[in-house]
């Protein structure tokens, strides 16, 4: 036999036992699981997205305020030559 058969046996014989017992309310559990986690994860994500939208409208007040793009004004006159 090679590999492939070897394993293909087992899953045969794992498939040919029985098969254990099923709780009833299992689906309405595993529901009830997915709907949580898709509330949290939404809550997640809007949270993130106002993060963001604080973080861009700080950025932009800071930027309105300090005018980073401006060439800082000189501390010292050139020297004056050519007289």
């Amino acid at each position: 036999m090679t590999r492939h058969e070897d394993k293909e046996a087992a899953v045969r014989r794992m498939l040919d036992t029985p098969h254990p017992p099923v709780p009833a309310d299992l689906a309405v559990r595993a529901a009830a699981s997915g709907a949580r986690r898709a509330r949290l994860e939404r809550a997640a994500r809007r949270l993130l997205w106002g993060l963001f939208v604080v973080a861009a409208v700080a950025f932009a007040v800071w930027a309105s305020a300090a005018r980073p793009w401006e060439v800082p004004p000189a501390e010292t006159t050139p020297p004056l030559e050519g007289w």
